[in-house]
């Protein structure tokens, strides 16, 4: 089944037993002079008369395979570059393409991006252990090996040679090339440097990660804020231009215009829903737990192919909407001053009579399937005792638990690397892990 057809089956039937962010380093033609590698994340090249325009440059780790796999295709040479966003699995792959010229004898490719992309790309340069180390949680231990996560581990977290963009943009520009002209937009959503196309008179939009094929990304716990109210009107932007294809940065092409519109206005409404009812939450003086527990996406909207919580989830959304309009306080007066998370585990041990209970509820809550409620115990645990082997042998067992039973990979990565921590703290094998599901 060619891609296209591939992706129509998923939308049309709803269908979730087929992969839907794929990782296949292979080229698909999808129409007239357009092709797509799919990768982490996707490379989307146009032929035009002067050149190809590419749509991201993809990672560090695939840059390289993209490169090949468009010089399968054909051997024209690349004329423009434009980053979608400065996220690093979009443009750390610049590296290969600025090789590919060279050794072609051919001038370097044009790079155009929004202009908060150089911003970033400083503040990255800035944050480079910080960023490295979230990664490592965030793709956990045992998924660094998928070329899909490997976006820099053990090197620069922005690779040196990723250039910042030619051109920029603040809010709108029109790209003339071979005859072919794009108009980028900008929006902010997943980030405040976000561009997205429309190639004229083919009904095309290059969306970036305005669309993942996944929940949306915008309540990442490590990252920066994100922006679903303006992510969801962008959506609607989109929406209202009737594309015959929505070419996103990760996950499936979405082809002809009742598609198009079902998948852009549902990822709206979803993101809208949240804004609508945490912005009802702080006028009635709610808190954040409160918040947290009690707004939901309804269960047949995250059942669609395009929204299941595997990457993000609604939980991390409602938290990023809260500090976007009510701040970081959560509510609870004892936080806004708190004593040390070690100093209220040591008073807490001490009243149950040492960490030995602690520790036995923590298990027994999860073989009750309470995994939230353990976490916080054996938390208290560990950090009343740092040093206790078994203390960290159960801890080691909790957030193995924890992470069988999270869906998104957010949670999955933070709660895997907290398994390992202490599995290494306790000197025993770390636990192991497969992956069950489609991202």
């Amino acid at each position: 089944m060619d891609l296209i057809s591939y992706a129509n089956d998923v939308i049309d039937t709803r269908r979730t037993d087929v992969p839907t962010n794929r990782v296949n380093l292979e080229l698909s033609v999808v129409a007239d002079d357009l092709a797509v590698v799919e990768a982490f994340s996707h490379s989307w090249v146009v032929r035009t008369a002067d050149g190809l325009v590419v749509f991201d440059a993809s990672g560090e780790a695939t840059g390289q395979a993209v490169v090949r796999a468009i010089r399968g295709w054909t051997d024209d040479p690349v004329h423009t570059v434009v980053y979608t966003h400065g996220h690093v699995d979009h443009v750390g792959g610049a590296g290969a393409f600025l090789a590919d010229a060279e050794a072609h004898g051919r001038p370097r490719p044009r790079f155009v991006g929004h202009t908060n992309v150089t911003g970033r790309f400083a503040r990255y340069r800035d944050t480079n252990g910080y960023n490295t180390a979230i990664n490592r949680r965030q793709f956990g231990p045992s998924r660094r090996r998928n070329a899909g996560a490997a976006v820099g581990f053990e090197s620069a977290f922005l690779p040196t040679v990723t250039p910042d963009p030619d051109v920029t943009f603040a809010t709108e520009m029109t790209l003339e090339v071979g005859g072919e002209q794009f108009v980028l937009r900008h929006d902010r959503g997943e980030t405040d440097d976000h561009a997205w196309t429309e190639w004229v008179g083919r009904g095309v939009l290059f969306v970036g990660d305005m669309l993942i094929w996944n929940f949306p990304n915008c309540g990442n716990p490590q990252k920066v804020l994100r922006f679903p109210a303006e992510w969801a009107a962008a959506l609607r932007k989109m929406a209202a231009l009737s594309p015959s294809l929505v070419a996103p940065a990760h996950g499936l092409p979405v082809s002809e215009a009742h598609r198009g519109e079902l998948v852009l206005t549902s990822t709206a409404e979803a993101l809208e829903h949240l804004v609508r009812e945490v912005i009802e939450s702080l006028n009635a003086d709610g808190t954040m737990e409160d918040a947290i527990h009690d707004i939901q996406v309804p269960d047949d909207v995250l059942a669609l192919p395009w929204l299941r919580p595997f990457y993000d989830e609604p939980e991390f959304v409602v938290r990023n909407i809260w500090r976007t309009y009510g701040g970081w306080w959560d509510g609870n007066p004892a936080r806004l001053l708190p004593a040390r998370q070690r100093d209220v585990a040591r008073e807490v041990a001490a009243l149950a009579g040492g960490v030995a209970p602690l520790v036995a509820r923590s298990l027994a809550l999860v073989e009750a399937g309470d995994t939230r409620l353990a976490g916080e115990l054996i938390e208290m645990a560990a950090l009343a005792a740092p040093n206790d082997r078994s203390v960290h042998e159960a801890r080691s067992a909790v957030y193995a638990a924890k992470r069988l039973a999270a869906t998104s990979l957010m949670a999955k990565g933070i709660f895997e690397a907290a398994a390992f921590q202490s599995a290494e703290a306790a000197g025993i094998e770390p636990p192991t892990f497969t992956r069950t599901r489609p991202l």
